[in-house]
């Protein structure tokens, strides 16, 4: 039994932040997992500038609204489905992602959440759980079924090398120089050809 496990920003949409950066002309939040490997310290360093900004979750959410899938990425994940089961598993936080997820057709979605105030103020933010992109791909696994994973950061780096099958997918030029054990594809053509190959 095969089970595709895929990252989400930078793979099916794009990066949440980095639009948001834009948006509220803060160019600091365009940090991304590919920039800094630690979550955690990524995540409240975000937070201590959203409130330095007076900036809370609607400003978020106003500019998630605005996103779309990338181009593409929904045909590519719907003929994925259509195949194998497929699950998203993303470091972002269900008060992010749901807008995004009615978009890409309610794919399965593992993330986190975000602790947020009466007056909307980002508080913090609880993890599922710890290395929760490894931690998944190992619980399935120990259910019986072997992982195939494609995502483009640093946090996706345990799960495709515990998988039976990893890509990178529109990944930096320094994470395919540092891993290039790996296949790394910028066309979902050619993801979705070479996860056929594993099926």
């Amino acid at each position: 039994m095969n089970i595709v496990c895929l990252d989400l920003e930078g793979v099916l949409v794009p990066e949440i932040w980095i639009a948001f950066s834009q948006a509220s002309g803060i160019p600091e939040l365009k940090r991304t997992t590919r920039d800094e490997p630690d979550y955690n310290k990524l995540m409240n360093w975000r937070i201590g500038i959203l409130k330095e900004h007076g900036l809370g979750l609607k400003e978020i959410q106003d500019t998630i609204k605005t996103i779309d899938p990338l181009p593409g990425a929904k045909e590519f994940l719907d003929e994925l489905r259509s195949l194998t089961q497929v699950i998203i598993i993303s470091d972002t936080f269900t008060q992010f992602a749901t807008p995004l997820m009615e978009k890409l057709g309610w794919p399965t979605l593992f993330c986190n959440s975000l602790e947020v105030a009466d007056d909307g103020e980002i508080t913090g933010f609880k993890m599922r759980i710890k290395d929760s992109k490894l931690t998944t791909v190992k619980a399935l696994q120990s259910i019986g079924y072997d992982t195939i994973a494609s995502g483009d950061s640093f946090n996706d780096l345990a799960m495709i090398q515990a998988s039976k099958a990893g890509f990178l997918f529109r990944s930096t030029e320094q994470i395919k120089a540092d891993y290039p054990e790996f296949p790394a594809f910028e066309e979902y053509a050619d993801l979705l050809a070479a996860i056929k190959k594993e099926l």
